[in-house]
């Protein structure tokens, strides 16, 4: 099992910042891949960026690319999301989820995390 624990998020003015933390527990077996969601209210979960824990192999949605970057700190098992020069579309409940399976052409698809941490909300105005 893999426990996930989001914290970090808060309000911020149009072309702030915030920075997301999710601290994972459990067999790393499960989490080669680490990635965060969001969802909006009335939208589906879109996967935002994952990093390949062993690698440190990153993947981006074109909607948040050159604005948020996604790292780790192995020795605290934990990622982060690094969120730059935010919009009002950027809204959303933020999730950090992992993986034991790793794919670059499907890390978007959110059927493919079995573990979810319970979210953190982002709001920009």
């Amino acid at each position: 099992q893999v426990q996930l624990v989001e914290s970090g998020g808060g309000s911020v003015q149009a072309g702030g910042s915030l920075r997301l933390s999710c601290a994972a527990s459990g067999y790393t077996y499960n989490r080669n891949c680490m990635a965060w969601f969001r969802q909006a209210p009335g939208k589906e979960r879109e996967g935002v960026a994952r990093i390949a824990t062993g690698s440190g192999n990153t993947y981006y949605a074109d909607s948040v690319k050159g604005r948020f970057t996604i790292s780790q700190d192995n020795a605290k098992n934990t990622v982060y999301l690094q969120m730059n020069s935010l919009k009002p579309e950027d809204t959303a409940m933020y999730y950090c989820a992992a993986t034991g399976y790793c794919n670059g052409g499907t890390w978007q698809k959110s059927g493919l995390y079995p573990f979810w941490g319970q979210g953190t909300q982002v709001t920009v105005s």
